[in-house]
């Protein structure tokens, strides 16, 4: 018989080691340009650059960047640049149709089979190109207040056998609340997959700690962990270290990346990150072509460019550590792959 599960007021909410490390990261970008010894007028900085969309990044994901080079690519995932303000066709506040899919405030689905429970508001780092960007969280994610009624519908729908926690991103969450919501979805017998979305071991790896890796790994659910890692450079010591204990505690760990100009957009950047993945225990999965958030144009790379690359990726490597190219079109069915390309 499976042991009585604690509840949550029961459960330390003390801050913890990651915790700390998450309350200490960059939030003003003339702090985050100072630490690289850069200035404002090296990046065409403006001020109130990040008034929209706030900055927020890691001490320990700055320490990969490359001082004095401005256009380092770790740097413009997360430094507001000027072209944000431009317009852009086609380029809108909900660019996947994720408020066409609400079944209940913070629970989506879109595909036959899995659902995914916005668990959150919440990102150890703020990439300029989310397309959550301007999400409503306050009126759409399980953390305001929804958490029981989108449990209640998952517990109501037995065709739900995979659930996705996202968000935002649910490793920020407390151990206690999340532990709380993945026990809630392991006690439905119906649920046999949990699918973790989460930038936060690439960007904050000290969240990979003992605590979460003896949880994760004594669910009966089968969890699957995807990380977003984009460049070659994001995959430190530190990180591959928390990969490999991901996967030896919980099986599958797969990567989605973001094709993105002037950050990957080069063969030798697709290859060396598939090389560092799969050194790191994780498998290519996606790459995404971007989802055409508003004031993200700029970061665009067009498809038959992304074709070449992907092309010549498959020259360079098997044909497993290939990710594969895919566009989210609202309404379909399921990801829109752009190429059909075999494994060798």
């Amino acid at each position: 018989m499976r042991p009585a599960r604690p509840q949550v007021n029961s459960l330390p909410a003390s801050p913890q080691h990651w915790q700390a490390e998450l309350a200490r990261g960059f939030r003003e970008p003339g702090q985050l340009l100072a630490a690289l010894g850069l200035t404002a007028a090296d990046c065409g900085l403006a001020p109130g650059a990040a008034a929209a969309f706030p900055l927020r990044v890691p001490r320990g994901f700055v320490a990969r960047m490359r001082p004095g080079d401005p256009r380092d690519p770790l740097l413009l995932q997360v430094l507001p640049a000027p072209d944000e303000a431009l317009t852009a066709p086609g380029f809108v506040s909900d660019p996947v149709g994720d408020l066409d899919s609400v079944r209940t405030p913070g629970l989506l689905q879109k595909y036959s089979g899995r659902a995914l429970l916005v668990a959150t508001g919440a990102c150890a780092v703020h990439c300029r190109y989310c397309f959550r960007r301007d999400y409503p969280y306050g009126e759409h994610s399980a953390a305001a207040g929804h958490l029981e009624s989108a449990l209640e519908a998952i517990a109501g729908d037995p065709s739900l056998e995979e659930i996705i926690l996202s968000g935002g991103d649910p490793l920020v969450l407390a151990d206690h609340r999340l532990e709380a919501v993945v026990n809630a979805l392991d006690d439905l017998p119906h649920v046999r997959r949990i699918r973790l979305h989460t930038r936060v071991p690439v960007v904050l790896p000290e969240r990979v700690d003992a605590r979460l890796l003896r949880f994760l790994g004594n669910l009966r659910t089968r969890i699957v962990v995807v990380i977003h890692a984009n460049h070659p450079r994001e995959l430190a010591d530190p990180v591959v270290a928390g990969l490999r204990a991901l996967g030896a505690a919980t099986g599958p760990v797969l990567n989605q990346s973001v094709l993105l100009r002037g950050i990957n957009d080069s063969p030798e950047a697709i290859i060396d990150l598939s090389r560092g993945l799969f050194e790191a225990g994780v498998m290519p999965y996606y790459l995404h072509q971007m989802d055409r958030v508003s004031g993200a144009a700029h970061f665009a790379v067009a498809d038959e460019e992304a074709r070449r690359l992907i092309a010549a990726a498959m020259e360079a490597l098997p044909g497993y550590l290939v990710p594969r190219l895919v566009r989210e079109v609202p309404g379909a069915p399921s990801k829109t792959l752009l190429g059909s390309f075999g494994a060798t």
